[in-house]
């Protein structure tokens, strides 16, 4: 699996051929993630919360890409009213070739920008041969995630949020990944976009180091392997 940060909880992962744009905010940062939805092949697009800077760009993504299919909240695929949609609820699973996606708890909050009620907050569960990626969505710490290893298996990579303000910060997050997920790598998100999330770097590289799980702090449109 390939992975590309474009932004705030926005990434595009890219296995087998299939391309699953996740909460759609790359506008934000395209000038240096050199990011153009118009010249992509967007499969799924993938939504954890209604909140503006997760579903800002959703409609532009399905003006250039009617066929993809929405997963997400039976409210979320409801508001935008795309035929093609995947609307999953907690404990449910979409299957995308030997890809399953399980969506899990978020403790966040859900609505859209003009007020309409989102649903619950969600995260996911991205499970291949062999591998479980927890893409966590706008989150505190919770005790929920200490069940995730047991049901899914062993994590071996989580998108965590570390902005504080509005979700986890980096001790918190390098908290709820060392002792909760017991994974030894993370992506951060949702940090430096806007004034109220911006981290001190060092600070946030050292509260992982000290628990002995990678930080990994990506740059707008940077890629990763898996």
């Amino acid at each position: 699996m390939k992975i590309q940060y474009l932004g705030q909880n926005c990434f595009l992962f890219n296995y087998k051929e299939k391309n699953i744009l996740t909460d759609p905010f790359y506008n934000f940062g395209k000038a240096e993630s050199g990011f153009d939805i118009s010249a992509q092949k967007i499969d799924y697009v993938l939504i954890t919360h209604a909140h503006g800077d997760h579903t800002a760009d959703v409609k532009e993504v399905l003006h250039y890409h009617p066929e993809a299919a929405v997963i997400g909240q039976p409210e979320i695929c409801g508001y935008f009213g795309h035929a093609n949609s995947i609307d999953l609820n907690f404990g449910g699973s979409a299957k995308i070739d030997d890809l399953k996606i399980s969506m899990v708890p978020a403790s966040h909050t859900s609505s859209f920008p003009d007020g309409t009620y989102g649903g619950q907050p969600c995260g996911y569960i991205f499970r291949l041969p062999g591998k479980n990626i927890y893409f966590a969505g706008d989150t505190g710490v919770m005790a929920d995630m200490g069940l995730f290893p047991q049901l899914f298996g062993n994590i071996d990579l989580a998108v965590l949020p570390i902005g504080s303000h509005y979700t986890m910060c980096a001790r918190k997050a390098s908290f709820a990944a060392s002792e909760l997920l017991k994974t030894k790598k993370v992506i951060g998100c949702h940090f430096d976009t806007f004034e109220p999330i911006k981290i001190n770097h060092e600070e946030a590289l050292k509260h992982f180091e000290e628990k002995g799980v990678e930080l990994v702090l990506p740059k707008f449109g940077e890629k990763f392997d898996v």
